[in-house]
């Protein structure tokens, strides 16, 4: 007897590849690789679930940081610590550079209502540059737009 699990047929036909996950650890106030890039992929969602609350003040932000050509933020700083991010709260991008990390308890901006992000060679990475405690797990879904392009965990 076949056994097909259908989420995850659903989620690659929808969405593509993934999720590739990315564990944060306690964080801290650097600059956290979570994702390697080579060639040139679509990020159809991009989403992470809090593991450990988020209790102190700070920044946090998304960025890309390209092999060749300028950073650049995925979204802008965030204060996620001075109203408490709590463990099981999701955190979302909606596509739109100038935007804060969208905090949500049971739902997030993923898949169809995000743009797709096209991102070149390098890295997706975590800037927390103020305050820093709790953990991020993060949830990348993506298409290869070049032939052998991957999105992998840093």
């Amino acid at each position: 007897m076949t056994v097909v699990n259908e989420a995850a047929a659903f989620t690659k036909s929808t969405m593509g590849s993934g999720p590739v996950t990315k564990a944060t650890g306690t964080i801290t106030v650097a600059t956290l690789p979570l994702y390697t890039v080579t060639g040139i992929i679509a990020l159809t969602s991009l989403f992470g679930q809090v593991t450990t609350s988020i209790t102190t003040a700070g920044t946090t932000k998304l960025q890309h940081n390209p092999t060749t050509g300028t950073t650049g933020d995925l979204v802008t700083a965030t204060d996620l610590g001075t109203t408490d991010t709590l463990a099981g709260a999701l955190l979302s991008i909606d596509g739109v550079v100038a935007s804060s990390i969208v905090r949500s308890v049971g739902w997030a901006v993923a898949g169809f209502a995000q743009p797709f992000l096209v991102l070149t060679p390098g890295g997706v990475e975590m800037v927390t540059a103020t305050g820093a405690d709790g953990a991020i797990t993060w949830y990348a879904t993506w298409v290869p737009l070049t032939a052998g392009a991957t999105l992998v965990a840093a």
